[in-house]
């Protein structure tokens, strides 16, 4: 069943869930940011896409593996799964079909993984669902505007204090309930700030204060993600990381300020996110940055995680 297979997946993987129901919020950006550090740190690192009409994180990816054939470069590539999507006339066909699915991707990879990273769709599914009552780390992506905020709770509109939580927020309480009943351990969330204004603002601030209020209530960790930087968008064709080797080759031009500004910024959310980093998976990242050395092709990532 799958309940056991999650509990086992539990038991040898660390599951990162990157979840929101409104699209563009930068979920497979920072789904893929967070697989590539963790592969830098020697972590053996298992990717799951099921937003299978969409396949924004399954397209980074596979850009990603064809840049690096194309360009000749070695990128880091996690194993992929993309969970198809049931299309029959009957829903619980469907929900059987899927979680089916589901199952035979997480049996693959629960004892033979160190972390895996799930991306789920900007809507409400039954695997979505899933995924969130799974997760030992919840990541929400949260573009820093009310029109995004909406999703998790609403405001008074004269002094814009929260009124209440939203449709999102509340499923993932009840995720969360669910993972205690099982387990008994809490799903660490946090809610990201992207696309944030490197300049100071009162919609900024205003944002998050009602961040800051609502997280007392819902018991999530609010931190910074990433500012409003082209760069991000320029990744995503060639598949590419703010922790790569940003270089001539890998960019197909100069690496700029921005470029190193980008992977100053990532690294400092990757930090926070306190991910579990196992034993076995230091040693295979020391390993390799000798090997570099010893190559004399040292590596321009440093420090990703703690």
């Amino acid at each position: 069943m799958l309940v056991q297979s999650i509990e086992q997946a539990r038991q040898s993987a660390h599951v990162v869930v990157l979840g929101n129901e409104k699209g563009g919020s930068g979920k497979s950006t920072t789904a893929l940011h967070i697989a590539v550090a963790l592969l830098k740190a020697g972590q053996r690192v298992a990717t799951v896409d099921l937003d299978s009409r969409q396949k924004s994180f399954t397209h980074y990816i596979e850009n990603r593996r064809a840049w690096g054939e194309r360009a000749r470069v070695k990128l880091d590539l996690p194993t992929h799964y993309c969970v198809e999507r049931a299309e029959s006339n009957s829903l619980e066909a469907n929900e059987a079909e899927e979680f089916a699915n589901f199952s035979k991707a997480v049996s693959a990879l629960e004892h033979s993984h160190d972390v895996v990273v799930i991306d789920t769709p900007g809507n409400d599914t039954y695997l979505m669902r899933l995924a969130h009552s799974m997760a030992d780390t919840l990541v929400t992506p949260l573009n820093d505007s009310f029109l995004d905020f909406d999703v998790l709770a609403t405001l008074d509109p004269t002094n814009f204090s929260v009124t209440g939580e939203s449709h999102y927020a509340e499923m993932v309480r009840e995720s969360r309930r669910q993972r205690r009943l099982v387990d008994g351990q809490l799903t660490d969330w946090i809610v990201v700030r992207n696309r944030l204004s490197t300049l100071g603002s009162r919609n900024k601030k205003l944002v998050g204060d009602g961040l800051i209020e609502l997280s007392k209530r819902m018991g999530f960790r609010c931190v910074d993600g990433f500012a409003e930087r082209v760069v991000y968008r320029e990744f995503f064709p060639r598949g590419l990381t703010a922790f790569d080797d940003l270089d001539e080759a890998t960019l197909g031009t100069r690496p700029s300020m921005s470029h190193l500004t980008a992977r100053e910024e990532v690294i400092a959310l990757l930090n926070t996110l306190h991910l579990p980093l196992s034993e076995n998976g230091k040693r295979r990242a020391a390993a390799r940055a000798e090997w570099y050395s010893v190559m004399d092709q040292p590596l321009q990532v440093h420090d990703v995680i703690d």
